[in-house]
């Protein structure tokens, strides 16, 4: 089995490609964008050197679910889903920071607060909070959208409305959105046992219109607690039990890397690399709470994946 690292197709009327940590963009004309969903991995920036196999399907088949259970509260990118690890959708442009919308006090939030901050990205936290302890109500906090190899940057609402990053009448839409989207994953979430602790969005526009755009509520860009064990953790201190790709990070760290110049990634063994697949499958079960089905890798996947696309490209 060999996983889905890197593809390099020519579609009728394509104007360009980019390649992103895990995800390989061809734009379509002025119009349209396929986004496939590799199996590369990245953590602390930097990407793995070996794929894992059906990560690319689990993060497109969630994403898609997720879209499709959210277009009542906002119009997304998607229009079709042609092949497990493809989604064919509307060529946007970005809005240049991503909503970080955050119900617990975790992560670098709680990095930032134990360093003595009682802002976070202008948003006031109250004095006496603990690690993980709930806000009283979710918070935005967003981050600038960086490029190619810099990291995002922590940012409030008053910096992007005074420079003038995005117009008010788009900014307070974008936080309706998120608030909204925040809210529907919650209540997905919760149906399967699950708290979504905090989550990216990012939306982008196609002529006047706001799109949300990438991907939703995957593993890779959101945080989820089992909500059962969650209160008796709280209230011992305890590390929560996460369902993230946190996994992954913390195998690197015992082994000594955590993106510092001058770190050297540790082995992938066949081992390893198949501990991760299961569990990204084990993600994707949790999360929609049906089972997942597998997608036929060989020697013909990425003519499977073209033919698909092609198939879909020629109904546009």
């Amino acid at each position: 089995m060999r996983a889905v690292i890197g593809t390099e197709f020519n579609f009728p009327r394509q104007s360009g490609k980019y390649t992103g940590k895990v995800r390989d963009v061809y734009f379509i004309g002025d119009d349209y964008l396929v986004m496939i969903a590799t199996d590369r991995i990245s953590a602390f920036d930097v990407v793995l050197p070996k794929g894992i196999p059906y990560k690319g399907q689990v993060l497109n088949q969630i994403a898609s679910r997720f879209l499709d259970s959210t277009s009542d509260i906002v119009p997304n990118w998607k229009i079709a889903s042609p092949d497990p690890m493809v989604t064919v959708g509307h060529k946007c442009v970005g809005f240049p920071v991503e909503m970080i919308v955050r119900s617990t006090l975790t992560g670098s939030s709680w990095r930032a607060y134990k360093a003595g901050a009682r802002q976070i990205c202008g948003v006031p936290v109250p004095e006496g909070m603990k690690e993980h302890q709930k806000f009283e109500n979710p918070i935005i906090t967003p981050t600038t959208k960086a490029e190619i190899g810099e990291h995002d940057q922590d940012i409030s609402r008053d910096q992007i409305l005074s420079g003038g990053i995005v117009s008010e009448e788009d900014y307070l839409l974008l936080e309706k959105y998120s608030l909204e989207l925040f809210q529907r994953g919650s209540e997905i979430a919760a149906e399967q046992g699950l708290m979504l602790v905090d989550t990216k969005y990012e939306f982008g526009k196609k002529g006047d219109k706001i799109y949300l755009i990438d991907e939703i509520h995957t593993p890779d860009s959101s945080r989820y607690f089992y909500s059962e064990s969650y209160p008796e953790l709280f209230s011992k201190g305890l590390p929560q039990r996460q369902l993230s790709k946190e996994f992954v990070r913390e195998w690197l760290m015992e082994n000594n890397f955590s993106g510092k110049p001058g770190q050297s990634l540790p082995v992938m063994t066949d081992q390893i690399v198949d501990s991760i697949s299961d569990r990204y499958i084990e993600l994707y079960e949790k999360i929609t709470g049906t089972a997942f089905v597998k997608a036929q890798y060989g020697e013909d996947i990425y003519e499977r994946i073209e033919t698909n696309i092609l198939n879909m490209l020629s109904r546009l």
